[in-house]
């Protein structure tokens, strides 16, 4: 099984932030869209998986649970979709290549969080709320009590348990790209993505399903969620773009974009003295 090791991935994550940050309109709104329902969904049967599990399995349930989110990010790197936990990762180190601009960064960013936003809150209200997959019995007490262990928690809580969650994720999506083949991109989705659920570390997207679906059934207000989006989405930031972004590009890239911009500074003449005179 052929694979790029981790300067290679570099290059490799660098122009798929180029591209995403260059997509038309629309396939950002529509991609963005499919993964934040991917994201949901993967929630979602992580949550009728367990729900019903005996008390005295303790925390194998949530290993059992965490086992199966992962197909939400499988569908979203191997079908299709613009996820912002993994942009939070790629399309910053495009910006630290000097590929894109700031300006493109931030609207990337700014699409996909409502691209993913609409997506999450279809499968929430559709299939949690309307076809009642989360609204009643031990489905509604464990989206409940998940929901609550994530609005309890400080600002300060919640922005680092959003680090570890990234730093993780980004890694999943930093694997991914490292894999040349659909089995090896799945192995390297998976692990990092079950360790983060496991652990508990919350993920902006995945609380895009979650807080809204009991909001739906009556627990819970948007304000609270807001409390809660905020610090989640700036630490799901920090872990992507500083924890893996900056992190490997300063380790992988840095010399290399020197080089490049003194070679472009050069230009045909050779030396920077040579074109000086000429």
């Amino acid at each position: 099984m052929a694979y790029n090791k981790p300067p290679q991935i570099a290059e490799v994550t660098v122009e798929n932030g180029v591209k995403k940050a260059h997509n038309p309109l629309s396939s950002v709104l529509i991609l963005g869209f499919l993964a934040g329902a991917f994201i949901a969904l993967g929630f979602l049967l992580d949550i009728r998986v367990i729900a019903n599990t005996p008390a005295e399995w303790g925390s194998m349930a949530n290993f059992v649970g965490a086992a199966v989110f992962p197909v939400g990010l499988v569908l979203v790197l191997l079908a299709g979709g613009e996820l912002l936990t993994g942009n939070m990762m790629a399309v910053p180190l495009a910006r630290m290549a000097r590929r894109i601009t700031t300006g493109e960064m931030f609207k990337n960013l700014i699409l996909i969080t409502l691209a993913n936003f609409a997506g999450a809150l279809f499968v929430a209200y559709f299939f949690g709320h309307v076809v009642g997959l989360t609204a009643s019995g031990p489905y509604l007490d464990k989206l409940v009590d998940m929901a609550g262990h994530k609005i309890d928690s400080t600002f300060l809580q919640s922005f680092i348990s959003g680090i570890g969650c990234n730093w993780l994720v980004a890694l999943a999506v930093w694997l991914s790209y490292g894999a040349d083949n659909m089995s090896g991109k799945i192995l390297g989705i998976w692990f990092p993505t079950m360790a983060f659920v496991a652990i508990g570390f919350q993920h902006v997207v995945a609380n895009m399903f979650l807080i809204p679906a009991a909001i739906f059934e009556g627990h819970f207000t948007w304000a609270q969620y807001l409390g809660n989006f905020v610090p989640v989405w700036l630490g799901n930031l920090t872990g992507g773009a500083i924890f893996v972004a900056a992190a490997y590009w300063m380790t992988y890239l840095r010399k290399t974009d020197a080089a490049k911009t003194e070679a472009a500074g050069q230009g045909a003449y050779g030396t920077p003295e040579l074109k000086k005179h000429a």
